[in-house]
């Protein structure tokens, strides 16, 4: 009994140590690139509430229009494929509130049929090796602070260098449940990659 006591404690120490580095990484990632020289920025989807966009989708695209107005000479890459309760693509809608929001059309490419980031991604590169053929070997992602970890090690797996542009989440209660709940998408993405 004592022995499993123990060990039952080591598994514990482990475990807590494993998520308390898991979130340091997360929080150190959540502050960005500090200096974005891609040509490509990606705007991760997230919620399309009917044709409107979600308070996350809204804020990653806040994020995505101060860079673009920054950057004039930039292309904007935005994915998302239509789910459950969207009328609209992520893409879509999107392209519409850019759009809306003074960044040129032409500027704005749409990719409308991902489903995860990891999609998001591969789906994006493709769409510029196609439009351009040729791959980059940067691209700047542009989602809410807490998600950029992942974001990047998923790019990394796609063989591009990130850069990141972080998307500040308004509502505090929400940060934190996402900062929490975004541990287990960081270990199951590197446990089943």
């Amino acid at each position: 009994v004592k022995v499993l006591r123990i060990l039952f404690l080591i598994c514990l120490c482990l475990g807590v140590s494993a998520i308390l580095m898991t979130e340091g990484f997360i929080l150190a990632a959540s502050k960005g690139t500090a200096e974005i020289d891609s040509k490509y920025v990606l705007v991760l989807g997230a919620g399309v509430d009917g044709e409107t966009p979600s308070l996350s989708l809204q804020e990653r695209l806040i994020a995505a229009k101060n860079h673009l107005e920054r950057n004039p000479e930039a292309i904007c890459i935005v994915s998302g494929g239509q789910g459950n309760g969207e009328n609209i693509s992520e893409a879509l809608c999107m392209f519409r509130w850019l759009t809306a929001h003074g960044i040129d059309e032409s500027r704005v490419w749409m990719e409308d049929k991902a489903t995860t980031t990891e999609e998001n991604i591969r789906f994006s590169l493709a769409l510029i090796a196609e439009k351009t053929g040729e791959k980059p070997e940067t691209l700047a992602i542009v989602s809410s602070e807490y998600h950029l970890f992942r974001a990047s090690l998923m790019a990394k797996a796609q063989n591009v260098q990130p850069q990141t542009i972080p998307a500040k989440t308004s509502k505090f209660y929400l940060r934190f449940n996402y900062y929490l709940r975004e541990v287990g998408g960081v270990w199951y993405f590197l446990l089943l990659q």
